[in-house]
């Protein structure tokens, strides 16, 4: 098997701070059971966002749809490291892998995408707005770069509170060109908040190439002049993911402020269910998912391996499309909320 694609920055020791250098990352070790989990939930993740844009065209699912479809292992690998409602998640508008990689119910959040009431946002924040408390999932936001300054902010109570909590900030190569993002460097590093920034780089910010937008593309060294540390990983390879997180979760837990992972990673789709996507070739898609499909990947290393046979992922798919079926189902039958809830959750101030 490969090894994982790694980069690390790299920087004197001069001036304020002084770190030391990155460990290098390679690929997690992984038990059959935690291979299996990784393998379930990935498959998990491209079957409901394939759903959603089945519903999406039938016309039960509307305004703005962005599908995760093709960087499943990025959330699986990073959340599976993680502690359920003691860490905190962020994240933009494609959302909806990150939930159910926090294992979120997916009835409840197909039914948020198609506004019903009994939806986790209780039908009113649709695609891009949901929020668990309860799983420590702190809401896709569809401000493009809003939920890194958020996501700071949660390190900032972890750090308060000491709880030991960390913040896990998603966004994307498009909103890694925001001023407030670097903002929220800035005070991350000051203050050594436990922060793992995650820059999900799949190459395309809505329809333009990460190479024809950034000045600096490699990403990863976007927080050198904070004195933030770097690693770029494979997106594509759950093993790399999940060794990456070890990596990060010992650096920002040991009081060494925050830490950026860029993961290379593809979306197959548009940037949302709108785009015709034109400004890319079909080879290009074919060839990545031919090539680089983390799911597939998953699996020919875990018939390799031993992990499991072709009865076990034929059953896997069985229980999945069931689950996403039974999801689906749940969210068409469910009532519309009702009139009176335009008004519940508004904030009113007096001034």
């Amino acid at each position: 098997m490969a090894k994982a694609s790694v980069a690390s920055t790299r920087r004197g020791s001069a001036g304020k701070g002084g770190l030391e250098k990155l460990p290098n990352i390679g690929r997690h070790s992984a038990s059959q059971e935690e291979y299996r989990d990784f393998y379930q939930m990935m498959l998990l993740i491209r079957r409901f966002e394939e759903k959603a844009g089945q519903l999406y065209g039938m016309g039960l699912i509307g305004g703005f749809c962005h599908l995760y479809i093709g960087q499943e292992a990025v959330v699986t690998g990073l959340q599976a490291a993680i502690t359920p409602g003691k860490d905190s998640v962020v994240t933009g508008y494609r959302d909806h892998g990150h939930m159910l990689a926090c294992h979120i119910d997916p009835k409840v959040i197909m039914a948020e995408l198609t506004g019903r009431a009994a939806g986790i946002s209780r039908g009113k924040g649709g695609s891009m707005h949901m929020f668990s408390v309860e799983q420590g999932f702190f809401g896709g936001h569809g401000i493009v770069g809003a939920q890194v300054p958020i996501g700071a902010g949660l390190a900032f109570a972890h750090k308060y509170k000491g709880d030991g909590g960390v913040s896990l900030a998603y966004f994307g190569d498009g909103a890694a060109n925001q001023g407030q993002v670097y903002e929220a460097f800035n005070m991350a590093e000051l203050w050594k908040l436990p922060v793992i920034f995650v820059i999900e780089n799949n190459q395309y910010a809505m329809g333009t190439s990460v190479n024809r937008a950034s000045a600096e593309d490699q990403l990863y060294r976007r927080g050198e002049s904070f004195r933030i540390e770097g690693l770029q990983v494979d997106g594509m390879d759950v093993l790399a993911v999940r060794d990456a997180a070890t990596v990060a979760l010992d650096w920002v837990k040991s009081g060494r402020g925050p830490i950026l992972l860029e993961m290379k990673t593809y979306r197959y789709r548009g940037h949302s269910m709108s785009d015709p996507a034109k400004y890319r070739s079909r080879e290009e898609v074919q060839s990545v998912r031919e090539n680089r499909d983390p799911i597939e990947h998953a699996k020919r290393e875990m018939l390799e391996l031993g992990f499991a046979d072709e009865a076990w992922f034929k059953e896997v798919e069985k229980q999945v499309k069931a689950q996403v079926a039974e999801a689906a189902d749940f969210a068409e039958q469910a009532p519309e909320p009702e009139a009176g809830e335009l008004y519940t959750d508004v904030l009113v101030g007096n001034y």
